[in-house]
């Protein structure tokens, strides 16, 4: 039998005599050696006990004690011989209280619970990387450099509970949509259905892109709201096919994209900060576009045009509850805040002062989907429905900027200079 290591010299509890060892708990090793894993075993055994508390070890593989000398020297536990050890079967080991091997100087990031105190940092650091918040990251990882780490910069308190509701929400265009309910317009009121989607398909193709931009430079440790961004990035893939597969339902392809309206996108895609981006885009634009989606759910001639309205808006109504969820958090703890959002309101007006704004072509669109024919009276018709149609959205947009604290008169004026191409 190979002889165990010396007594450690060092001072401390003192040694059990034999009346306490049998009370201990007893790790038994059998013939498993720690190259093969009884270190496991002594790891599990130790987990159960307090700091500087002691377990038994027992064990028959050849050189074990000197094993278990050397792993209780790199993880930072003591292992104590009692009087009369070579008559003893097992060995002690107390636990320390150090952290050992990867463990040592490991940084906890976070907790994964985000409504526990602290759970959610407020700047997240570069050295937890991708690792999952809660996790305790080793010493040494690369730092990433993630844009925005900056949780007031961000974040939304309600992202979790919105990504559940997406989540619970999600339809299938396959499945959902019964694409056999398209009965055929006439031609003027299917080329106005054609316009107005493609028209629609290019502003999806801007909501799309924004946040996944931001999707990319966000810290993972705000996982909540990454999801979030996901599922949206999602929901706008989603409503580009199925927008474009009701263009081409009836053998048409796209129609006009005009350099006014992409003019308006560019600037969209242009912003570089968080919550002005998701103010412009998902609290005014996609915030008009649910009033648009739920004008063409009630006056499109078709079954299936309405449907895919209709899911299509429910959709867009989460993406502006998650911006206004976020405006509303930063707001409260920047309350000044609002001077830069009313600044980039101006400024995008000033900016597209020139351009044509809404194509004449979905103007006319618009105002057909509302007529449903080709006549003096329906047109007549038509064109005061497209007309509410602006006045609730301007609502909408001056309802949204009150909620956001501004005064009434600056909401009211905000609203007006809201870009004339609606997203």
């Amino acid at each position: 039998m190979e002889k165990p290591p010396a007594p450690s010299s060092s001072t401390g509890p003192a040694i059990p005599g034999q009346a306490d060892l049998a009370s201990m708990p007893l790790v038994d090793l059998g013939r498993l050696g720690f190259d093969a894993g009884a270190h496991l075993l002594v790891k599990h055994g130790l987990a159960a006990v307090a700091v500087g508390e002691s377990i038994r070890v027992s064990g028959q593989a050849p050189g074990w004690q000197a094993q278990l000398a050397a792993w209780c020297q790199a993880q930072g536990h003591a292992l104590q011989t009692p009087t009369g050890w070579l008559r003893q079967p097992a060995l002690l080991v107390r636990r320390g209280s150090a952290q050992a091997g990867r463990w040592r100087h490991a940084a906890v990031a976070g907790h994964s619970d985000a409504s526990q105190p602290g759970a959610v940092a407020a700047q997240a650091d570069p050295a937890w990387g991708l690792a999952a918040r809660g996790a305790a990251v080793e010493a040494g990882a690369p730092a990433f450099a993630f844009r925005l780490q900056d949780k007031a910069e961000f974040w939304s308190d309600q992202a979790g509970d919105l990504y559940a509701q997406a989540v619970a929400a999600q339809w299938n265009a396959d499945t959902d949509i019964d694409w056999d309910q398209a009965p055929e317009p006439p031609a003027v009121i299917e080329d106005a259905i054609v316009q107005v989607m493609t028209y629609m398909v290019e502003n999806e193709n801007a909501a799309l892109i924004v946040p996944a931009r931001f999707l990319g430079e966000l810290h993972p440790h705000y996982r909540e709201l990454q999801a979030a961004l996901a599922i949206q990035v999602a929901d706008e893939a989603r409503h580009i096919d199925v927008f474009t597969r009701r263009i081409r339902r009836h053998g048409r392809e796209p129609a006009l994209s005009t350099a006014g309206g992409q003019a308006s996108l560019h600037s969209l895609l242009a912003e570089k900060d968080f919550s002005v981006a998701g103010f412009l885009l998902s609290v005014l634009g996609e915030g008009s576009f649910v009033n648009l989606l739920q004008f063409l759910q009630t006056y499109a001639p078709d079954p299936l045009t309405r449907q895919i309205c209709r899911l299509a808006a429910r959709d867009e109504a989460r993406h502006v509850a998650l911006g206004m969820s976020h405006l509303l958090h930063r707001l409260k703890q920047e309350p000044d805040f609002r001077h830069r959002l009313a600044q980039a309101v101006e400024a995008r007006h000033d900016a597209l002062a020139g351009t044509s704004g809404l194509n004449e072509e979905v103007f006319d669109a618009l105002i057909l989907v509302g007529a449903g024919a080709m006549s003096a009276d329906a047109l007549a018709l038509g064109s005061q429905r497209v007309q509410q149609l602006m006045q609730d959205m301007a609502d909408g947009r001056y309802t949204k900027l009150v909620r956001l604290g501004f005064e009434r008169g600056h909401a009211q004026e905000l609203a007006s200079l809201h870009t004339r191409n609606f997203m």
